[in-house]
């Protein structure tokens, strides 16, 4: 059952929607959940409270909860690992920050002005963490319906692009690797840069008798995704060649 808005809606002046309204099909009764979605923990002196982290953490279930039912009604046929796969790949940070770059949510972002200067809004991780939050605020103003359209109008597309379960290149190359009497391929960390809030990690993959080769994510799990999607094209594995 779709929840209900909040009772407790902002009072203040709605006669201007925000700019963002439009984007997201839903005009806020309650316009300071979506400045609570957009606002980066570096305009925020006490801490995280007040930053979009609490919403991201609602957003993210809510996108999980919704992609699973649309990848359920979209592939009746499917097993439960494949499913899983399809799901990994509409809910990682990756889709959310190219979901958040086609809303342009990232000038909106209230941040520091050393933030901004770094380049923040246009940060993968901060562009993926305010999609997910402004899901969050979606779901609390206007309940499930309407994180639900907000979802269905960026996610089905992506949904429909491919109907063969997509590859997971860690799963791959394991794969590969095993039948090829290489054993286990092994992840290392080779490096980190950035603010804590919005690091950038470097993962080393290596394979017996293979040169190894590394990538770059927002976390730690992108990153190995990369790294194994590099050596798997250098080795012209099938489907990556």
């Amino acid at each position: 059952m779709p929840r209900k808005p909040r009772n407790n809606a902002d009072t203040s002046d709605t006669s201007s929607p925000h700019p963002l309204s439009t984007v997201l099909g839903h005009s806020f009764q309650n316009p300071s959940l979506l400045s609570e979605a957009l606002t980066h923990m570096s305009s925020v002196p006490e801490g995280p409270h007040g930053s979009y982290e609490r919403l991201e953490f609602l957003g993210d279930r809510v996108l999980g909860l919704v992609i699973a039912r649309m990848l359920i009604e979209a592939f009746p046929g499917e097993r439960e690992g494949d499913l899983a796969v399809r799901l990994n790949a509409l809910v990682r940070a990756e889709t959310c920050e190219a979901v958040a770059q086609e809303a342009g949510f990232g000038k909106y972002i209230a941040m520091s002005a050393g933030e901004a200067r770094a380049g923040g809004r246009r940060h993968a991780t901060i562009l993926a963490d305010v999609c997910e939050a402004v899901i969050g605020a979606l779901y609390l103003d206007g309940g499930l319906e309407v994180a639900e359209a907000f979802i269905e109008r960026h996610w089905r597309p992506r949904l429909q692009l491919d109907l063969r379960p997509p590859r997971d290149s860690k799963t791959v190359l394991q794969e590969w690797a095993q039948a090829g009497g290489f054993g286990l391929p092994r992840y290392s960390l080779a490096g980190r840069k950035g603010p804590d809030h919005a690091p950038t990690f470097e993962v080393e993959v290596s394979v017996e008798g293979h040169k190894p080769a590394k990538g770059l994510g927002s976390s730690k799990r992108a990153a190995e995704q990369m790294a194994a999607e590099k050596l798997l094209k250098r080795e012209k594995v099938e489907g990556y060649e």
